[in-house]
């Protein structure tokens, strides 16, 4: 190792300029480098630069002289030093992030992967090795190896090293005094990153484990609910909430402030309720947060909804449907014009379904624009309208400026009223195909509740070309799901017999680590599709009975909620009592003969 450590120490000086010792081993470098591409007069102008400029070789890599892994094979082969071109954060001991601060780490690139079997240290840069040798002393182990490694999975790396490391919310409760609120209290700076977050105020350090550990166990909601005798915090998590503290009343005060203060929220009012937005990072995750302020008999109530901005949007077949009906929404997605609804509850996936049609037809030739409120995910080639209703531009407002904006597909948040509902039919005649959504509790009710708002029946058969109808489901943990034998009452329930247990087989929860002793871990939906066909718009124009609409549809063959959810729990992706839970409420008769 000491070969390697000298020829890197020597390469490090002649790259920064400072002596002449590292010549012969920086000229031979640079040959090689020259041989993969790089010009010469990039490797001149990138090796007089300052080192605090980022180094040698990341100023290569800013100038995308070379591709990062390129370099890194050439570094690699040239100093005899391995590429590991991911780490293996599974097993990382962190008790190094009692001793190094993060910032240093992502100042340098570099992360100590102190594992059982292989124990190095990863950097991204040789030429800055003076920070390899202090983290050595600290960790007292001057002959830990070295290893190159990516830029991005160095960060992934130590910012799964320290959100690990953070601490629960409950370890800092206890070290708030009444005496000490009035000082508690400071006002945040721009975004930052939370596992950066330093400061010794017990309350800060509350709020911010509150909204790390939300993230971390896949929350969608934080609720902050004061009660006559504690402050009790909970967790939606895959759609059910969870207890996780139970904090006494001295600390709501200061907490709730706090989160105003973050949501640039009137902190002495609270007789009103509020509503304001967090944008916060933790890790590499970009999070945004809108807050809720109510008042209760026992004080001020929060609840924060999380929306990870970094999520990646899920295409049509990531949805949970099945492979025949993904052709049949594919193919109404590539419908010139007309309407095409989503119904469903808050939180029932609504919005997802709309943008992974979006990102399905989403091409260069077509213009695509959206109006919503809030915009919950970002996307490249679409035109995206923020509902504002402090300066008036309302979903009704913004749709006739969007209509004259040349556009093929416009994404309506949701249709609220019966002046947004006739512009998105207006414009649906007129050769745009717009998506939307509603709250209505399945399919066939979407075309009452339209009638209701005071749509003609012929505008409404002439534009809808589909509804669809929605539901989440949570999915069991593949690691603990049991099998089990189901009692009658709960086939009986679902529409089945016994027959079916002869060639199918049904899990339950179980509950381990890895699902929080849950038994589910994600969620799936399970859905059904009214297509408006002619004798659909017959029965329509005639009645706006939902029963009889979607006895119509059932006979012509639709696949209801309930039906779509029992595929999924044959399947072994859900139980019988999710799919009870969430379509139980629907309160149809269904005189369905199920054939499995």
């Amino acid at each position: 190792m000491s070969k390697i450590h000298t020829a890197l120490k020597e390469s490090a000086v002649s790259a920064r300029g400072d002596s002449t010792s590292g010549k012969s081993v920086f000229s031979s470098l640079e040959k090689k480098l020259i041989s993969a591409g790089v010009a010469p007069d990039i490797l001149t102008e990138t090796r007089s630069a300052k080192a605090n400029d980022g180094g040698f070789f990341n100023q290569l890599i800013r100038k995308k002289a070379i591709p990062e892994i390129t370099l890194l094979k050439i570094l690699s082969e040239h100093f005899g030093l391995d590429l590991w071109s991911e780490l293996p954060m599974e097993s990382i001991d962190i008790d190094f992030t009692q001793n190094v601060s993060i910032q240093y780490l992502k100042k340098h690139k570099i992360v100590p992967l102190i594992t059982n079997d292989n124990p190095v240290i990863a950097l991204n840069d040789p030429s800055n090795f003076q920070p390899v040798d202090d983290l050595r002393q600290i960790l007292k182990n001057p002959d830990l190896p070295v290893v190159l490694s990516p830029q991005d999975a160095i960060m992934a790396a130590i910012n799964m090293a320290y959100d690990m490391s953070r601490s629960s919310a409950k370890d800092y409760f206890e070290e708030m005094s009444q005496s000490s609120t009035d000082d508690l209290i400071s006002k945040i700076d721009e975004t930052a990153d939370l596992l950066d977050e330093t400061s010794d105020a017990p309350i800060i350090k509350l709020v911010n484990l509150l909204l790390s550990g939300a993230i971390k166990d896949r929350a969608s909601d934080i609720h902050v609910e004061p009660y006559s005798g504690n402050l009790k915090i909970r967790y939606r998590i895959d759609g059910i909430l969870y207890d996780i503290l139970s904090l006494p009343r001295r600390i709501q005060s200061p907490l709730i402030s706090r989160i105003k203060i973050m949501a640039k929220l009137n902190i002495a009012e609270k007789r009103l309720p509020q509503d304001g937005r967090i944008e916060i990072k933790i890790a590499d995750r970009l999070v945004d947060i809108r807050v809720s302020v109510i008042p209760t008999a026992f004080g001020e109530r929060v609840v924060l909804r999380l929306l990870d901005k970094s999520t990646n949007i899920l295409m049509l077949a990531d949805l949970g449907m099945h492979d025949e009906r993904i052709k049949l929404l594919n193919k109404l997605i590539k419908s010139p014009y007309g309407i095409i609804l989503v119904t469903g509850p808050t939180g029932s996936g609504k919005t997802t379904t709309l943008y992974a049609a979006l990102s399905t037809i989403n091409h260069p030739e077509i213009n695509i624009i959206t109006i919503e409120d809030p915009i919950e995910y970002q996307m490249d080639g679409i035109g995206q309208i923020q509902v504002n209703p402090k300066i008036d531009l309302t979903f009704a407002a913004g749709l006739r400026s969007i209509v004259r904006q040349d556009p093929d597909v416009i994404l309506i948040g949701e249709i609220r009223d019966r002046e947004t509902a006739e512009i998105a039919i207006q414009s649906s005649l007129t050769g745009h195909l717009v998506f939307s959504t509603l709250h209505t509790n399945d399919a066939s009710s979407a075309v009452t509740r339209l009638i209701d708002m005071g749509i003609e029946p012929f505008l409404v058969t002439s534009s809808i070309v589909a509804i669809i109808a929605q539901r989440l489901v949570r999915v069991l943990c593949p690691h603990c799901k049991e099998v089990y034998v189901p009692d009658e009452e709960s086939l009986i329930n679902l529409g089945m017999d016994r027959s079916v247990l002869q060639n199918n087989t049904f899990y339950r929860k179980k509950g381990c680590n890895l699902c929080m002793q849950t038994g589910f871990r994600g969620r799936t939906g399970i859905f059904e599709i009214l297509i408006v066909d002619d004798e659909i718009k017959k029965l329509v124009l005639k009645t706006s009975d939902a029963n009889q609409i979607n006895e119509l549809a059932l006979q012509q063959g639709m696949i209801n909620l309930q039906k779509d959810g029992i595929y999924k729990v044959l399947a072994g992706i859900t139980t019988t009592e999710e799919v009870l839970r969430v379509t139980r409420s629907l309160n149809r008769k269904d005189d369905i003969v199920l054939e499995f």
